[in-house]
């Protein structure tokens, strides 16, 4: 459990605390047409430094990424609330645990 929680810190920093809220709405297509991918890009390598960092796993770090990727788009395209945002993340999380304790990495 104590790498669950590690996990679920790294995430609350860099969604909360280290995400401002002019860089938020930068990750937007609708506020930032040009650059709104890098931005996106960026936050979600962030996420999978957390995880890389916490679980010493490259792979995972790289899955968290792209999952992390994903998430947000669809949030970001009206498909779910930041509620069901929040819990694919946590799920994710769970899910990164499952595998390292399963030792699948």
């Amino acid at each position: 459990m104590d790498i669950f929680f590690l996990l679920l810190f790294g995430h609350s920093l860099a969604d909360f605390a280290l995400q401002s809220s002019e860089f938020q709405k930068k990750k937007y297509i609708k506020h930032n047409k040009e650059t709104w991918m890098y931005n996106l890009s960026a936050h979600s390598i962030i996420h999978g430094g957390f995880v890389g960092f916490f679980t010493g796993s490259l792979f995972l770090s790289l899955l968290e990424t792209v999952a992390h990727w994903l998430i947000d788009f669809g949030r970001m395209e009206g498909k779910y609330s930041v509620h069901v945002d929040q819990a694919l993340h946590i799920a994710c999380k769970v899910l990164w645990v499952g595998m390292l304790m399963k030792g699948m990495v």
